[in-house]
């Protein structure tokens, strides 16, 4: 187990945070005359649960973690930021990242002016373990691995991320936004073992949640207490934690399950056309694509009022699609004009 304190910014480590009265009260609260409220209830006039301690109870049983070990966030970017801010030194510290990879770690650590050494992945999109490790030195405070990793789809295997746990001397962040459409598990059950371990989910992809912008991270209970210190107090508004509790009461096996058996069907059909190079294995909702024409295909998919996401500007992604598994009438709709791109017209 490594010494997380030794790796947290000295003003970090030393804050005294922000406070609220029902933070240090215990027991149950009756009038509240301590935040300034308009005292007219109308529902929404008290401020949320700073602690958000009903919704981490329920993600708790969901998950099998404590809740102590459990951070929401607003969206899993909140979480990417803190990682930053509470890690990394600006001008200073370093942040090591794959490449291609989900674009907000370049986002973050550019507004937290640190570094970022993004590491190229294979030909094949695997991890170049030993590249990464060759990137960092004694300032390297954060490694981002996205698994399985946006845009490319895969999952990276265990005993490479392990690997990694061990010999990386700050904090691997393990971005699993779409692991519930993946057949490698979660790493959650590593959390006893490596401190030096975050991993990022979010309620935003399986299970329905995107427009209520909600991001979890786990990690060791040190770890979660300096989540809980730097963030803002109230980062997480009342109506997006009721939301969610009703929302996980709801049983997604079945949706996961349609949109894993569309994302083979739809891998099938467009292995099939002319303008497909390849379909790349995918772990996640969504295929990336390598076609002949990325720009006119995106063009004809928009006329065809279909939107997917065109990364072949991305260094490693040229003349790709990223394609979001939709639902089996959507995605026909998208295959249809996919299939109908190069063909020659009929003259009648």
């Amino acid at each position: 187990m490594k010494d997380i304190l030794s790796l947290v910014r000295p003003n970090i480590a030393s804050l005294s945070p922000y406070s609220t009265a029902r933070d240090e009260y215990k027991g149950d609260i009756g009038i509240f005359l301590d935040a300034n409220e308009n005292p007219f209830n109308n529902g929404y006039n008290r401020y949320p649960d700073p602690r958000q301690r009903a919704l981490k109870a329920r993600i708790s049983l969901l998950k099998g973690i404590a809740p102590e070990q459990i951070f929401i966030g607003n969206g899993s970017d909140e979480a990417i930021d803190l990682c930053f801010r509470i890690f990394c030194i600006p001008g200073t510290d370093n942040a090591i990242a794959i490449r291609p990879s989900y674009g907000m770690y370049r986002v973050a650590a550019d507004i937290n002016d640190v570094p970022l050494r993004e590491v190229p992945l294979n030909a094949d999109f695997s991890l170049p373990v030993d590249n990464l490790l060759d990137q960092t030195d004694e300032h390297s405070k954060l490694l981002f691995l996205c698994s399985p990793n946006n845009p490319t789809g895969n999952c990276f295997p265990l005993e490479q991320i392990t690997y990694l746990l061990n010999r990386f001397g700050g904090m691997v962040v393990v971005d699993e936004a779409y692991i519930d459409f993946a057949e490698q598990p979660s790493l959650l059950t590593l959390l006893d073992k490596y401190s030096n371990l975050i991993i990022l989910q979010t309620l935003s992809k399986a299970y329905g949640m995107a427009g209520l912008r909600l991001g979890l991270a786990f990690a060791a209970k040190e770890v979660m207490q300096l989540f809980a210190n730097v963030k803002y107090p109230y980062n997480i508004n009342l109506s997006a934690m009721e939301h969610a509790e009703r929302l996980l009461a709801r049983d997604v096996c079945s949706e996961v399950e349609i949109i894993k058996k569309e994302r083979m069907r739809i891998t099938k059909a467009l292995s099939t056309l002319p303008c497909v190079l390849r379909v790349y294995p995918s772990d996640a909702n969504f295929l990336l694509v390598k076609v002949t024409d990325a720009d006119r295909i995106y063009d004809q998919l928009i006329e065809g009022g279909v939107i997917v996401r065109n990364r072949s500007r991305v260094k490693g992604c040229e003349d790709c699609l990223r394609i979001t598994i939709g639902t089996p009438a959507e995605n026909d709709n998208m295959l249809s004009i996919v299939s109908a791109f190069n063909k020659p017209l009929i003259v009648k």
